[in-house]
């Protein structure tokens, strides 16, 4: 009998947190050039994109590798417990610094503005941010500066 694609369709594979766990997600990787300047607004660009495809908002984290986003920065005007308490929530679009970014975990679509900062910063918080993607990675800045700060080319 051979065997047709709706036949392979119709066999359940695994699914559950099972399927996940035999092999880390190698998250897809989508960069968007932008100056320094701009890479902030590339970034809310992207975000704004995902959320009109549907993807849920709190399926995404957003890092910053220079000046903070002003969301973060309001959110913590109101102290940093009620901010990481919006993290743990998971229904929003999460938004934080390259500094502190190590405390959030993983979500489907992770995007990073390269909008400055040191570059071993931006080195941490481009191999976080891919520790932390399960599904894409959206990097928006300068390619050759991403590319030297990742000693490869995306």
């Amino acid at each position: 009998m051979q065997r047709t694609p709706r036949d392979a369709a119709a066999k359940p594979g695994p699914s559950g947190p099972a399927a996940g766990a035999a092999a880390p997600a190698t998250p897809q990787i989508q960069l968007i050039p932008a100056s320094v300047e701009g890479a902030l607004d590339a970034a809310e660009e992207a975000v704004d994109l995902l959320l009109d495809s549907g993807r849920a908002p709190g399926d995404v984290l957003v890092i910053t590798t220079g000046e903070q986003h002003p969301w973060a920065a309001h959110e913590l005007s109101f102290g940093e417990t009620s901010y990481w308490a919006q993290h743990d929530a998971g229904d929003d679009v999460f938004y934080t610094d390259a500094t502190v970014a190590d405390r959030a975990g993983s979500r489907p679509v992770v995007v990073v503005a390269v909008n400055g900062g040191a570059e071993p910063a931006a080195a941490s918080a481009l191999s976080l941010a891919h520790s932390r993607a399960t599904a894409l990675l959206i990097v928006c800045g300068d390619p050759q500066r991403i590319n030297s700060v990742l000693g490869t080319s995306v």
